[in-house]
C-alpha cells in the first residue's frame, strides 16, 4: 500500500477531447496488472465517459454519492472493471446522472464530499486516479486539491499547448504543482511524456496487448507515482520508456 499522501493523482484534461478518460483507464489497468489495487473516480461530469467502459447497471453513481447518497459507503458506488485474470483490482466510480443531479454535484458542498471520498479511497487502495475535467468548476478544484499528484493531459496541438499554459496558471492560483504534462496523439516540447495515438476503434484498455501503449503508459505511471509497473513481459518499466520522455 502506498502512503496516502502519494496514493492519489488527478489526471486533468487541459482541454476537452484530450483523451484523459482513455489514459486514466489505461493507467489504472497497467497498475492493476502489476498487482496493485486502483480506484478511479469520474469527476468529468459533463462527458461521463468512464461509464462507457463498464458493464451493467450503475446505481449509485459518483454524483449520487456526493449528494443524495452521501452517507452510503464508497463500496456501493464502485464497479469492477472487467480485466479478467490480473493480480490487482481496478474499481471505478463512474458518473451517470440526470442534469438536475449533475448541477447539484457541482456545488461547494458536493466538492467537499468528493474530497472526502478520495481520502477514503486512499485508505484501501494502492492508487486513486481522478478523471478530472478542465479546472473551471468546483469538482475540478476538489480533485486537484484532494490528490497529492497532478498530471495535465493535452492533445499534441497548438490548442493543447495553449491549454497547458492556461491550466498551469490556474493550478498555480490554487497552489497546486504539476507533476507531469502528458500529451496524447503526438509530442509537444512542454510534455514530460508523450503518448502515441491509440486506435479509437479498439476498445480500451490496449496497454496489456500493445507494446507501444504499455511503454508510454508505464512512463506516465513513473511520472505520476514514481511507479515501475510491469508491462506484462516480466520486466519492470520497459527500457524504451525513454522514447516517450521529452525532458
Amino acid at each position: 500500500m502506498a502512503d496516502a499522501s502519494d496514493a492519489a493523482a488527478a489526471l486533468v484534461g487541459a482541454t476537452g477531447g484530450a483523451g484523459t478518460t482513455r489514459l486514466t483507464v489505461e493507467l489504472g489497468t497497467l497498475l492493476a496488472n502489476d498487482g496493485r489495487d486502483v480506484a478511479v473516480f469520474d469527476a468529468a461530469f459533463a462527458t461521463q465517459g468512464l461509464s462507457d467502459y463498464l458493464p451493467g447497471r450503475i446505481d449509485p453513481d459518483l454524483t449520487a454519492l456526493l449528494t443524495d447518497a452521501r452517507d452510503a459507503p464508497l463500496a456501493d458506488g464502485l464497479v469492477e472493471f472487467p480485466l479478467g485474470d490480473v493480480p490487482g483490482r481496478l474499481a471505478c466510480c463512474p458518473t451517470v446522472a440526470p442534469f438536475e443531479r449533475l448541477a447539484r454535484a457541482k456545488s461547494p458542498d458536493a466538492a467537499q464530499a468528493l474530497e472526502s471520498r478520495i481520502a477514503a479511497a486512499t485508505e484501501t487502495f494502492d492508487h486513486v486516479l481522478v478523471d478530472t475535467p478542465p479546472v473551471a468548476a468546483n469538482q475540478s478544484v476538489a480533485a486537484v486539491t484532494a490528490t497529492a499528484r497532478t498530471v495535465v493531459v493535452a492533445p499534441a496541438s497548438t490548442r493543447g499547448r495553449d491549454a497547458v499554459q492556461r491550466t498551469t496558471g490556474r493550478l498555480d492560483d490554487l497552489a497546486v504543482g504539476v507533476d507531469a504534462v502528458v500529451t496524447t496523439r503526438g509530442e509537444l516540447s512542454v510534455a514530460d511524456v508523450a503518448v502515441p495515438e491509440m486506435d479509437a476503434d479498439v476498445t480500451a484498455p490496449t496497454c496489456l496487448s500493445d507494446r507501444s501503449t504499455a511503454t508510454a503508459v508505464a512512463a506516465v505511471a513513473d511520472a505520476a507515482f514514481d511507479a515501475d509497473p510491469s508491462t506484462g513481459d516480466g520486466a519492470g518499466l520497459l527500457d524504451s520508456v525513454g522514447e516517450f520522455v521529452s525532458r
